[in-house]
Parts: C-alpha cells; structure tokens; sequence
C-alpha cells in the first residue's frame, strides 16, 4: 500500500550509510482521523494496540500521501531485509523566538548565507523550520534541495581553508543563538522505557480472565506480571543507569568557547554548537563533542572508541588552498585531525600561538559517544533465522487455535449456552493455545548467558548476538595483540650503508650501537608522550626508545631552542657521552602512524644542528620512498630471513631538510621523498601462550581460522604456522596478483611457500621462498591460500570469479588495511559463513562491527567498536562465546518446544472437556500455569555450557526437521494419552454411578464404594463442574507437563548434563513429589479446593502407568530418533540433500575440479577463463543458517 508514491513524496534518508531509510510523506486527514478514533473507542483499545505493533497502518489508516515539503507526517522504512516501518511527526521550530534576544529579519546577512544547511533550511519570510527527530537524530528541510537533512554536524563539503577561515576565530553569539535553537542541545540523553507499554500488552489476557470470572487466575497474573514488569524496569533501570555512567559526564562539562566579538567565555557543554570553537587548557579533559583540531597537538586516549588505551596523537587540520573537502584532502586518514567526544584528551600542547584550537564539528547523538550509545539504544536487527521462525511457528499455533475456536462454537452453540458464554470460551481458547510467554522464554537462555559470559569478564552490548554465537563457523583474528603478544622485544637491529647490510647488532650482547642518522632515528621517529615524569606511548615505540636509553623532557624548563614550539618534545642522552657528539634532538613535527600508509614520519632539528625527516614503518613501504641507490640490492633476502623466522621487522630512512620553512607549512609528500635508507629493526614477536590451545580448539571443533594483519606476509605464514592455524602436513599456497600496466593486463600467479631453502624472490612485494616444483601428491593434500591486502584489492577487481575459490582455503590475509579488512569480511559472509572476528580496537573497528560477531580485547566494558568487549586479553573468550551462544540457542530450543508442549497439552485437555460442556477450574489452570510451567521456566535455563566444543553446530532454524519432528511427536503421544484416559474413565464400572465423589474407604476392597451423598453442581460462572474426565484430564495434563520438561531439557553436547542443574532437579522432583501426593492422599478438603473428585486406587495407578507409558516412549523417540544425529546423516545421504550454503557448493565444485588449486601458473584478466565473465554475486544475502 505505501509502495505507490510519485517523485517528491518518497526520498532516502542517510543515503549509502548503515542507517538508510527510505522517508514517505503523508498528510493528516480529519476524517480518516475521527473514524480511527471511534474504531478505536469501539474495538476496546484494540485498534491502538494493532496499530502499536504495526506504525505502517497506523499512518495508512490515518493519512493520506502527499509530497514531503507538504507532510506533516513521515513514514520510514528501513532499506535492509527487516523493512521495518515507523513513523514521526513533522515539527516546526520558530525562530520568532529569538526576536526577544536579536532583532531576526528575513533578509538578515545571518541567515541569507544559503551555503550552508541551517540556513537552507529556514524558511522565509516566517522563519520556520521544519524538522523530524529519528533515533535520536534531528533532520531538518532543506529547502533548496528538497530533502530532509541530518542536522548537528559540519557539512561535509566544507574544505580546510574555509573552516580555518568561516570557523577560525569562533561565531557571534548571534549565530550560536540560531544553531543552539535549530541543532538542539549537545547532551546524550537515556530515558526509561514507560511501565504502561510493558502494562498494555498484559491487558487483553488479564480483562478476559476477569470477566470469565476467573479472579484468582486473573490476580495471579496480575502478580506476577507486576513481578516481571518490575524485574523487567530494574533491568532497564540498570542497563539505563550504566548509560547515564556512559554518558553524565559528557552532558556536565563546563568548556572555553571563543566567541568572534565577546572573545573566550565559560560555557556549559550542552550549549555548545556545530561551528563553535572550542580553546583546550591544562591536561586530561573529557571531550564533549567531536570537535576538528586547528592549532597545537593533542595526546588522546581513545580506549571507548576502539578499545586500544594506547595514547593516540592529533595533528591540526592544514590549511590548503584546494576546494577539496577536508575529509579527503589528503591520503592520510582525517580522523587524525578529530578530537572524539568521550575520548579523554591527555595532553595539549599549543603551537606558536600558545593555545590550542578546535572547532566543535558533531554534538549530541551525531558524535561518536553518541554513536556508541545509540548502537546500544538500536541495536542492529539480527537476520536470524530463529526470531522469523517463532514469528512463523507462532501464527501455526494462532491457526490451531481458530480450529479450536470453531469446534468450540459448534460445540456450545449446539448445546443451547448462552451467547456471552460461547464468545467467552471460544475466546479462551486462544489464550491457551498461543502461550502469552513465548517470547520471554526465548529471552531466557539469552539473558543467563549474558550473566556468564559477565563472570567471565566478556561483555556484550548486543545480547541477541549471543545466539548468533552459536552459529560461527569462521573466526577472523588480528595479529599483533591478539594472538601475539603486545609487548614487542628489541631482538637487534640491522644498519645498512651504501655497500649494503652490515652485521646484526644484538642489544642483548650490552654494547651500545655507535652514533649515527640510525640511533638519532631510533630516538626521535615516535610518538611517545610525557606524561607526568613517564613516558606513556605504543609498546613498539617504547622498545625502541629505551634501547637508546636516552630520555624525554619538554623544552622550556631549561633550554629552548630557536625557532623551535616553546614545549617541543626534545630527546637527549641521559649523561653526556663521548660516543654521541649532539646534546639532544627536538621533535618539531609529526605526521603520525596511520595503518592505512603503513608508516610515519617526524620533522626533528638537532640541538644547534639540521633539521631532519625520519621515517618509520613496513619496510617495503620505506623503502618504496627512499633514492633506490640507498636500499641494498640485497634487501628482499635480507628481510626473508627474519621474516621467516616470525620476527616483525621495521625499516627506518631519514634525509636532511631545508631550514627555510617553519615545521607546520612542510607538506607529508614533500618530507617523504628521496630519503635515505638507514636500516632495519628486528622485533620479536611471541605467541601469547593461550592463543594455540584455543585454536586447536576452534579448528578441532571445524571452525575456521583466518588471520588477517597488517604485518608482513611471510612474518603472518610464520605465526600462523606456530599458531596451528596451518599444520605443519599442511601447505601454504601463495597468491600475488599485479595491477595493469602498460605492458600487460593484470595477472595472477600461483607459487607453493618452501620453508627449508632461502631463495630471493624477483618481486620486491613478496618475500616468500618458493619452490619451483611440485609433486603431484601436493594437490591432493589440504592446503592454504596466504595473499597480500594489494593483491586481495586486484583480485576483487580484475578476478572476481575467482575470489570465492580462493576465498573458501584462504587463511592468510597479510598488510591488510582497516577498509580491506571489512571489505574481507563482508565477502566472507556472501559465501554464507557466519563470521566472528577478535581483535584489539584501532584497526579493526570496521570488520569487527561488519561481521556477525565482533570481540575486541579491551579494558572498557563497552566501545563502539564491538558487540562483545574481552578483558581478558587473549583469545580464550572467542571458544567460550561460541559454547555460551550454542547453549543459549539449544536453551531457546529446549524452552520453545516445551513452551509449545505446555500449550498444546493445556489446549488438548481443554477441547476434550469442552465436549462435556466442561473445562478446568481457576485453581486447575493455576496449577498448572505457576506451581509448574513458570517454575520450570525459569529453572530450566539454568544449565551452563557444555566444556568441550564438539565439530558440528546446534541446529540454526526452530522449522528444522528434527524439531518439527520431535513437537509433533510429543503433542500426537501426549493427544492420544488424554483420549485414552477420557474415553477409558467412562467405561469404569463406577463412572455410570452419578458422578459422584468416590472413595475407598480404609481397609476394605475397592469393590466396597461408599458414595458421597452430593451431586454435581456448577460451581461459580464459568461452566466447569467436577467430574471424573476433569479429575483424569488435569492429573494427566499436570504431570505430563513435568515429564516433558525432563525429556526435552537438553545436555551434552551443547550444554551441561541435567542433573548439573540441581535447582531444576530439585523442583522436578518436588513438582512430581506434590503431585502424585495429590492423587493418592485422599483429602477431601484438598480435593474440593482444586474440584477434583475422589476415585479409585486401580484408577490412580491406572493414571501413573499411562503417564508412565508416555514418559518411557517420549524418551526413547527423543534419544533414539531426534537426537540421533548419525539416523539424520543417514537420511540426509538417502534423500540427497546438499547443504544450499555458497561456500558448501563451491567446496564441492573445488573437490571435483583436478585443476585447483594452480601452483607455478600465471593468469592475466583478459584470459577468457579468468576475466568477470563468471564473476560470482549472492545478491540476495540472508545468511542461509544450513547445516554443516
């Protein structure tokens, strides 16, 4: 119905981002409102609930279409596969209101200035703004372009020069006054979901019960809904609390703002607005918006962004002549000019104007804390199988329940009830069939989890991903800090001069290493940090500076260098040594490391000496900007031999600069040519001792292993060998493809890595040994695609029907960049492989929140990083998250089919009574729904995971066979057992005796009945009179209810055996203890109370054989069929079915092709074989959760 609209009444909102909606206008029509209103009055409040769940026919049923400049009310559909629907009110803000302050005219210069978006947006001459406010996020009417806009940030177009210019000395309070009023305040606010939404959906069920006048049942619920909504507003309470935390001190902090004409002014944060500028003093301050530096440096901790609590440093935004848009102004990642709000700027150090400048550029939810707690607000549908199942099994149940409905019609129409009394029962029946619980119950697993996974100091702020969990069969790793250590040891460094590489010189034999460009690299190309009298930075850095043993003191205390910031960083010896003829060196200038460039560099002058560049980083990236004269011919052997040792090698190169400019109006590409090369330095880089242990694990359990860094390749095939994560019976395969060039087109070639010989390979990218030939037998065995982040880039361009080959044996991913990284990931997932990648923060926040499960290692308790947060830092969370999802899916399971059984049981009982004109009591049902089901509810969950990850996964669909299979089975058996013990207690030779209350009396035979002199009488309102088939009905009900919950609570393989669950042991056996208590005691009072009639003993052991009966055959069939994963293997083979995931098919085609893999081949993209002609696209993605 809204799919129909012309041009102008739809549009896209947050084009290309992760949030993208599609926005249709609608206008407000009076009379479809009036008739909504009364249909609403009329349909009890019905019609509100539907239109509740359901916002897109709220504004159908209301509205009609209409273009989006003359909506006065929007409908959103999300664009991903959910097409979730809302819709928002269309506001105007006025800014009459500011008269009173300024006199506000139309033609005002403030706002006749259209280039930019708040002035676009008013409109003239009332000046109105028209504004809606999604998740958190305002949007305003751009009126020339005709669109609604994101307000509350800088717009992107604007370039360096002009925010230098437009924003450089601050805004008038003029303009602060206008934005303030358009962009809204600057705070992050958490609001506690509203008790009467949790109430409303409580309300059907309880006003039914009242007037069926089943009052007990009724305050029953009433109490423990009261008991759930408060359990529920504590949770929401506590996860509220812990985003006040998040967020109570970014909406309290008091800033500097310079204003153009008042000049600096003391301002609370929450007044502050896109364009202001903000004046950083002293040290360690929290930011309360993301703001661009202008003027002087900052040392940032950006733990809450990336996990990493590695001090980043911030460069000031240059100021170019170009038209170019800051962002992309330069190769070097823009971030390193932002400021982040809720990073913690450490030190700012001011340039030669002595303070240090930055213009706010996001506020409120815009900023990246906002981000952060808006991810946990929205968190990102899961599309799982398992929510959209339930959904599906659900609308069965409503369908059994419309049968049952109509038989009961047919049944109390024809005996003459009363029409209020057919509505009431037929309606009743619904409530029965279609468990108000389910989705708690699929919630409960979830919930356990999450509290273990806390004690293991894993934290999640996503909890529907942790069934997700249990589904991985891939797992992506980071390198360095993830499965290596952090710490990195100097193991030596290697000088080189014009004749090539001289000898290794080992820091641990004690001799210093002689003076030189080399050692004045090693002290000043960082990016350490003073900090309090210690010296604070990233542990590759801190290595090789206390190698040096020079110290760090800021200049100014006692001496200052000309020419020079007044607390320029300077480096000196700790004591004047004879060895080294200069005094210090003084850091002018840094362009910092960036893993995208894979190096950086530092402006440095020496004490009354030169100025001079240095660089540090991946040594074929160095040397690529160094006078080819200056790099040994020998370099490619060179860095083979220590790379294939496993060590992280580091090149250095310097040059000598011109002292004409000052430091700041250096350009990066300018410093950065014709360098010198200097030297390498070897680092070692160890295992931490957990991470081959829990790989063994994950492979052992067939999940996948990928390692993507942004280290060298032969140093990744090293680790990933030592790992375990390429055996050693196991070949590595690697793969180098080159981009086109004049001569030829783009080629990929193939070659096997030896590992004993040490051969020089001819291309400088690659320092791998290869073996020229290979033995036919090579093929057959498993083996390992390793490739370079360049060559995966052109195989995704020029190689495209190749890349989900390489894709499905590809384990090793080296010098991958942030944006190749989830780039990687995302192709993972096209081949229908459920992805988790783990890793530290910085690097990997993109593929961390790409796939389907991502865990950083961190100190924090939440980043934006990730769903999941470790603060254990190695990868020994990664085996247990996936134990804790699978138990949590199989708890789902075990509470969906039981929540099910219950219902079916109930509903069975039910119908059949129904036949009598009959039904439970009040104290029956209540029973049966709290001393049993909830109970069992929440005990059953209580199992922990099961230790040992098995090589198979739980099964990902509640519409799986098995599944399907084992409810049916169970509702057939638990169907006939009820029909059996009704039509059999009717042909008892004491049935046909009045109906009367039975009972044996003491010492004699049950042939000598004393019969109770009452008849039977209506009891209350509500049709239900004792009788021996209610008595039979509920005791057979009751106790199934308990022997199902033992046969479907699920241990091995996925969860910790049942009887390791004592608390639901315990409550079995007291359930079943009551029960049979129950039936044998003979107390009348007792039985008057749950309007039971008293039978015979032979009866009784009659009920118990038969509930006997069931348990023996529900159990056999659960082991012997259900859970038989051997008997499913078996029917698999016999109908032929074959996993439909990608990566199952080509695994197929790549066994049956004798061709794969090439090894010593070289192919070019305009060959016909290799080209896009067969490229391969999986364009409807949802993650087809087939089994393994």
């Amino acid at each position: 119905m809204g799919d129909h609209f012309e041009k102008g009444q739809q549009a896209l909102l947050n084009e290309g981002e992760e949030n993208e909606m599609e926005i249709f206008g609608y206008r407000t029509q009076s009379c479809r409102k009036t008739l909504c209103l009364a249909g609403s009055i009329f349909s009890f409040g019905i019609l509100p609930l539907v239109f509740y769940w359901r916002p897109a026919w709220h504004v159908w049923a209301n509205c009609i279409p209409c273009s989006l400049q003359e909506a006065d009310v929007v409908l959103l559909r999300t664009t991903d596969e959910f097409q979730t629907y809302s819709w928002k009110k269309v506001v105007w803000i006025c800014l009459s209101a500011l008269n009173s302050a300024f006199q506000l005219i139309p033609d005002h210069p403030l706002i006749t200035d259209e280039e930019y978006i708040i002035n676009r947006a008013i409109r003239k001459p009332d000046l109105k703004v028209r504004c809606i406010k999604v998740q958190k996020i305002r949007y305003v009417w751009n009126n020339l372009e005709g669109q609604f806009q994101k307000i509350g940030s800088l717009e992107d177009w604007l370039s360096s020069a002009k925010i230098h210019v437009k924003f450089g000395s601050g805004l008038t309070t003029e303009e602060q006054e206008i934005r303030r009023l358009i962009c809204g305040p600057n705070t992050i606010d958490v609001e506690i979901t509203p008790i009467w939404k949790l109430l409303i959906k409580e309300l059907f069920s309880v006003c039914l019960w009242f007037s069926e006048d089943y009052k007990e049942y009724a305050f029953a619920i009433i109490i423990m809904s009261i008991i759930s909504i408060a359990l529920t507003v504590y949770d929401l309470r506590e996860q509220s609390v812990k985003l006040h935390h998040l967020v109570e001190s970014h909406n309290s902090i008091t800033v500097s703002v310079c204003e153009k004409k008042a000049g600096v002014q003391e301002l609370e944060s929450r007044f502050l607005v896109p364009g202001d500028l903000l004046i950083l003093t002293g040290n360690k301050a929290q930011m309360p918006c993301d703001a661009i530096l202008l003027d002087g440096s900052c040392v940032v901790d950006e733990g809450m962004l990336t996990g990493e609590s590695i001090p980043v440093t911030k460069t000031p935004l240059p100021k170019m002549d170009s038209s170019v848009p800051w962002k992309t102004q330069s190769e070097a990642d823009y971030k390193r000019h932002v400021l982040f709000c809720g990073t913690e700027v450490i030190q700012a150090r001011g340039a030669c104007s002595g303070t240090v400048k930055a213009v706010v550029l996001q506020t409120g939810f815009n900023t990246a804390k906002g981000d952060l707690v808006r991810s946990i607000l929205y968190p990102k549908p899961m599309n799982f199988k398992l929510y959209r199942d339930a959904i599906m099994f659900l609308l069965c149940l409503v369908g059994t329940a419309t049968i049952g409905m109509i038989y009961t019609l047919c049944v109390y129409v024809l005996s003459g009830e009363p029409p209020e009394e057919v509505v009431k029962k037929a309606l009743d029946v619904i409530t029965i069939a279609v468990p108000p619980a389910l989705p708690a119950a699929l919630t409960t697993g979830i919930i356990y989890a999450q509290r273990r996974l806390k004690k293991r100091g894993i934290f999640c702020i996503s909890p529907q991903r942790i069934n997700v969990c249990g589904q991985l069969n891939l797992v992506c790793f980071d390198k360095t800090g993830t499965l290596t250590r952090d710490g990195l040891d100097l193991w030596g460094v290697v000088p080189c001069d014009r004749s090539g590489f001289q000898e290794v010189h080992n820091f641990a034999s004690g001799k210093a290493l002689p003076w030189g460009p080399l050692y004045a690299a090693m002290a000043s190309c960082h990016s350490l940090i003073l900090l309090d009298g210690t010296i604070h930075g990233d542990p590759l850095d801190l290595k090789m500076f206390e190698a040096t043993t020079w110290e760090m003191v800021v200049s100014g205390h006692d001496f200052h260098i000309k020419g020079a910031p007044a607390c320029a960083m300077v480096v000196k010896p700790c004591k004047p040594a004879s060895q080294v003829p200069v005094a210090g060196i003084a850091i002018l200038h840094q362009f910092p490391f960036s893993s995208a460039l894979q190096r950086m560099t530092v402006i440095a002058q020496e004490m009354g000496g030169d100025w001079l560049a240095f660089m540090k980083g991946a040594p074929e990236r160095v040397a690529s900007f160094c006078q080819p004269e200056t790099v040994p011919t020998s370099f490619v052997s060179e860095l083979q031999i220590y790379t294939t040792q496993g060590f992280r090698v580091i090149g250095l190169a310097y040059k000598k600069l011109e002292m004409d400019h000052h430091t700041t109006a250096f350009m990066r590409d300018q410093v950065e040519s014709d360098l010198i090369f200097l030297g390498l330095l070897i680092f070692e880089n160890r295992l931490k001792e957990e991470t081959k242990p829990a790989l063994e694990e994950l492979i052992s359990a067939r999940i996948r292993t990928v390692m993507i860094t942004g280290d060298n390749l032969q140093t990744a095939i090293t680790v990933a060998r030592k790992s375990g994560m390429v055996s050693e019976s196991q070949k590595v395969i690697l793969i180098e493809a080159n981009e086109t060039t004049e001569s030829s087109s783009a080629s990929i070639s193939w070659q096997l890595v030896e590992e004993k010989k040490h051969i020089a390979y001819r291309n400088q990218d690659n320092y791998i040994n290869i073996r020229e030939e290979v033995s036919d037998n090579s093929r057959e065995g498993s083996y390992h695609f390793a490739l370079s982040g360049k060559s995966f880039q052109v195989i995704s361009q020029h190689f495209g029907s190749l890349l989900p080959k390489i894709l499905i044996n590809g384990t090793i991913f080296a010098r991958m960049s942030p944006g190749q990284k989830s780039s990687l990931v995302e192709e993972f997932q096209k081949l229908d492989y459920f992805v988790g990648m783990c890793g530290d923060g910085a690097n990997d926040c993109g593929a961390l929140k790409m796939a389907h499960v991502g865990i950083s290692l961190s100190e924090q308790e939440a980043s934006v990083a990730s769903p999941f947060t470790s603060k254990t830092p190695n990868i020994e969370c990664v085996p247990h998250l996936i134990k804790e999802g699978r138990a949590a899916l199989v708890t789902s399971f075990c509470m969906f089919k039981y929540m099910a059984l219950y219902s079916m049981i109930q509903y069975v009982g039910v119908l059949l009574l129904y036949w009598e004109t009959n039904s439970l009591s009040n104290y029956q049902f209540l029973f049966q729904d709290l001393a049993i089901t909830t109970l069992i509810g929440v005990t059953m969950n209580l199992n922990g995971a099961y230790s040992k990850l098995v090589p198979f996964r739980p099964a990902g669909r509640l519409i799986s066979p098995p599944l399907l299979l084992s409810v049916i089975l169970n509702i057939l058996l638990s169907l006939a057992m009820h029909i059996v013990g009704f039509i059999l207690v009717q042909r008892q030779p004491w049935y046909s005796m009045g109906m009367h209350s039975i009972c044996t009396v003491q010492n004699e035979t049950t042939s000598k009945l004393t019969i109770s002199p009452t008849a039977p009488d209506k009891i209350g309102s509500n049709g239900v009179f004792t009788s021996f088939e209610n008595t039979t009905i509920w005791f057979l009900g009751t106790i199934n209810c308990i022997i199902v919950a033992l046969v479907f609570s699920k241990g091995k393989p996925f969860r910790q055996p049942t009887y390791t669950n004592y608390i639901f042991v315990l409550v079995l056996v007291i359930q079943l203890s009551v029960c049979l208590f129950i039936l044998f005691a003979d107390i009348p009072e007792l039985y008057r109370r749950l309007d039971l009639l008293c039978t015979p003993v032979l009866w009784r052991v009659y009920i118990v054989i038969m509930l006997g009966s069931n348990f023996i055959v529900s159990l056999v069939v659960e082991e012997a069929i259900i859970e038989n994963r051997a008997l499913w293997m078996i029917i698999k083979r016999c109908f032929g079915y074959q996993s439909k995931s990608q990566y199952r098919i080509w695994q197929r085609a790549l066994a049956n092709d004798p061709s794969w893999p090439p090894i010593n081949q070289t192919s070019y993209s305009d060959m016909p074989a290799c080209g896009r002609g067969v490229s391969y696209s999986n364009p409807v993605f949802e993650s087809n959760e087939e089994q393994l």
